[in-house]
């Protein structure tokens, strides 16, 4: 799977989330603890932008109808939502955050 550059570390301070886009995708960056994660933005409940979501630790919650997430692997941990979304590798590499993608 390719590398793909979709942020710097600067952009996403520890403790938050934000949408990032690669070509026609938008994805869910957080920072946790100086770890990046990555999840796909659509909530599986009615598609809201989980990188806007709030972050407490590593749980994200939706900011349309409050569906939780675990951002380190996608599970849902709080209802509505039901369906788990995707998580995609990400790491750190000279200030730019990466991410594996089919």
């Amino acid at each position: 799977m390719p590398l793909v550059k979709v942020a710097r570390v600067e952009d996403v301070p520890p403790g938050t989330g934000r949408v990032v886009r690669e070509a026609e995708t938008a994805l869910a960056l957080f920072n946790v603890a100086g770890r990046y994660y990555v999840l796909d933005n659509k909530c599986t409940h009615v598609g809201g932008p989980l990188g806007e979501g709030r972050l407490e630790g590593t749980v994200v919650t939706c900011p349309w109808h409050g569906s939780r997430f675990d951002v380190t692997t996608g599970q849902v941990v709080g209802p509505p939502a039901r369906r788990s979304v995707t998580a995609y590798s990400a790491r750190e590499e000279n200030g730019q955050i990466l991410v594996e993608l089919p």
